[in-house]
């Protein structure tokens, strides 16, 4: 912990290098922006799920993020062990996979899929609901993981419930 600093416990580029999980659940990067690293990880999973869409079919995408999503779980607990919080600011694989979910569900519109970015940091950051209750009742690596997928599946049902009535 000698690699983060004492007031903000922010971790730094050589925390994140230090060990793979740390790369991994920092978003190879993202978590250490200076604000909104929860955005920045949001951006990097609709980002990458919209470019490797375009490579990969639907099974090999899903099986992806279905890894991405026990790789970061894995990822986060590790870190949020090293960094003394399990659910720190700058672990953003959360992000990075529940935003990838929703991208690879709503595949072609970018404005569709601009629209769920903007909902589900909405559902991320307020923690309506289900949201709140799996931030606030499941704890670790899981719950890190959990209360981002409660949000990206609030988020497709908000933009299937908008498709059916517009």
């Amino acid at each position: 912990m000698s690699e983060v600093t004492a007031e903000r416990r922010q971790p730094t580029l050589r925390f994140m290098l230090s060990h793979p999980a740390h790369f991994i659940s920092l978003g190879f990067g993202t978590g250490l922006a200076p604000f909104a690293p929860g955005t920045f990880g949001t951006l990097l999973g609709l980002f990458a799920v919209r470019w490797l869409h375009s490579l990969l079919d639907d099974a090999t995408l899903f099986a992806g993020l279905l890894g991405a999503l026990l790789i970061g779980t894995w990822a986060a607990g590790v870190t949020g062990r090293a960094l003394g919080e399990s659910d720190h600011g700058a672990i953003v694989c959360d992000e990075v996979v529940a935003m990838g979910l929703v991208t690879a569900m709503l595949p072609g519109s970018l404005w569709l899929q601009a629209w769920s970015f903007l909902l589900f940091r909405l559902f991320d950051i307020l923690k309506p609901g289900p949201v709140g209750w799996a931030d606030r009742h499941v704890k670790g690596a899981v719950g890190v993981m959990l209360d981002d997928l409660v949000a990206a599946l609030l988020t497709l049902l908000v933009i299937a419930l908008a498709i059916r009535l517009f």
